[in-house]
């Protein structure tokens, strides 16, 4: 996008084209404006105009623009956290109803393309979450424990069954959660815009909001050139947001996140590795993770931006790991590489905003927003035909923190990043 093959990457080579939309000229009048062509944004449009009513979007670049369009394409249930402590954390009622729904999530996602015919690249064979050392194995069985005690269907597998799935590696154990998969996450963004065209929702991309006005009755919703006039605001732009509500993107802190694909493996590496066609992550502290596409690229990504310097440290990087994971794999060879930006808030759970009168958020997936942006896009349509209330929610409202040295934390994961890659998985 935008002529920077480091933004979308692989993503942007495999995925469908585009729907056709264009820029908001002139004036509109709509019952709800979405702000961000994500799946937040898409899945509440969709919901909407299935109900019946007049959506226009907003999108500042193009569908997918932001982390919707650049992710690894593992569709995960819960957070990072485990789910006592998210329990511990929202209370009650709201941290089992968040857990319940969030452990929906993946499904949700799945029927979603399956009820739309969405091409792109759905597997659901489960993801692996694979241990790292004694540490490691300490934690993904006490997530299986707190897990499988909500009736969820996960398992933890040892060395040699993790060893067997994967292919290669050392760990010593794994999460296995049979109700996860992998998604080309572009080709699904673009997808949801597709769905939600055909339902009748307006979308204006190259179209970033710049100014908003409450007159009292409606919301004036301004861009270059026009503006949408609505009765409620969405505003699902997350990690990447500017213009009038940009404290939502503000409270969070931005690590990057890379990305590296091979051309296609042979026939024998395909059978070999991943056999059965798992995502895959480990548990370490700069975390890595690995998956296929569907025509049998390996992606391999950690924390980092492919920037500068960094660039060269995490392409070494990621071929020494490669190489280590995967020796049969011999000489290697990256067909792309990109990066996104992950937002991360301070306890690592969403948030909901009310951020004036009918203006309603979703933010903060902290690395997780392919099945929580699509459920809270749902969430957010049934607050606001009135089918929900504010006691209904899976979170509280929670006032809009500012991250105190946001830019300093922000620099310091960029160059813990670079100096583990620099010194790590050295043969």
């Amino acid at each position: 996008m935008r002529g920077d093959p480091k933004s979308h990457g692989l993503w942007e080579l495999t995925a469908p084209a585009p729907p056709d939309t264009g820029p908001l000229v002139g004036d509109a009048e709509a019952d709800v404006v979405v702000i961000g062509g994500g799946y937040t944004g898409l899945s509440s449009a969709i919901h909407l105009a299935e109900a019946g009513v007049r959506v226009g979007l907003l999108e500042a670049s193009e569908i997918g623009f932001g982390g919707s369009g650049r992710n690894v394409g593992l569709v995960n249930a819960g957070m990072w956290i485990m789910p006592d402590t998210l329990a511990g954390i929202l209370g009650v009622p709201f941290g089992e109803r968040l857990i319940d729904l969030l452990g929906r999530g993946p499904r949700k996602v799945f029927e979603l393309i399956e009820k739309h015919g969405i091409e792109c690249e759905l597997e659901r064979a489960g993801t692996l979450h694979c241990a790292i050392g004694r540490k490691g194995l300490q934690e993904i069985e006490m997530r299986v424990e707190q897990w499988q005690k909500r009736g969820a269907p996960i398992v933890v597998l040892n060395a040699e069954e993790t060893r067997k799935k994967i292919g290669g590696g050392n760990y010593t154990g794994a999460l296995l959660d049979k109700r996860a998969g992998t998604i080309q996450p572009l080709a699904y963004v673009r997808g949801l815009a597709r769905v939600a065209l055909a339902a009748g929702v307006k979308i204006f991309t190259q179209s970033e909001v710049l100014t908003a006005s409450d007159t009292g009755s409606r919301w004036r919703i301004g861009t270059a050139k026009g503006s949408v006039n609505a009765e409620w605001v969405i505003v699902a732009t997350d990690a990447y947001g500017t213009g009038p509500w940009s404290q939502v993107r503000r409270q969070q802190i931005h690590v990057p996140y890379f990305n590296f694909a091979t051309p296609p493996l042979s026939d024998n590496l395909r059978t070999s590795i991943l056999p059965e066609r798992q995502g895959a992550w480990d548990t370490g502290a700069v975390l890595s993770s690995f998956r296929f596409d569907r025509s049998g690229r390996l992606v391999f990504g950690s924390v980092g931006a492919l920037e500068r310097v960094g660039a060269s440290v995490h392409r070494a990087w990621a071929v020494r790991s490669l190489r280590r994971l995967f020796p049969q794999i011999g000489d290697l060879k990256f067909e792309a590489g990109w990066f996104g930006m992950i937002g991360m808030t301070s306890d690592s759970l969403p948030r909901f905003h009310m951020l004036g009168r009918n203006v309603v958020a979703f933010s903060g997936y902290n690395g997780r927003g392919i099945a929580p942006g699509t459920l809270f896009g749902s969430v957010l349509a049934s607050y606001v035909l009135g089918q929900v209330t504010e006691r209904d929610l899976p979170l509280p409202v929670a006032a809009v923190e500012e991250r105190r040295f946001r830019a300093a934390r922000e620099a310091l994961y960029r160059a813990g990043a670079q100096l583990v890659h620099l010194t790590e998985a050295r043969l």
